[in-house]
């Protein structure tokens, strides 16, 4: 089974972002999935890494939850 970690910067206030990428990719893979785990971070990090492999990065990409869903299911 897969586990996705979602990193994300706590004093950035990403929270919010983290859930709604944990919430689409629970809904669209939820049974598939061991884990979607939300990680604390900062230095303004929000990531997202499937079976520890960085699959999305706020810092190289564009902040789309529908495109870090497809980003993840061409991972798994």
């Amino acid at each position: 089974m897969t586990t996705i970690e979602i990193e994300y910067c706590v004093p950035c206030g990403f929270l919010e972002r983290a859930e709604r990428i944990q919430h689409a990719l629970l809904e669209q893979f939820g049974d598939g999935l061991d884990r979607v785990a939300l990680v604390t971070g900062d230095h303004g990090v929000l990531t997202v890494a499937v079976d520890g492999t960085v699959v999305w990065d706020k810092a190289e990409d564009d902040y789309d939850v529908d495109a870090i869903v497809r980003r993840v299911r061409e991972a798994i």
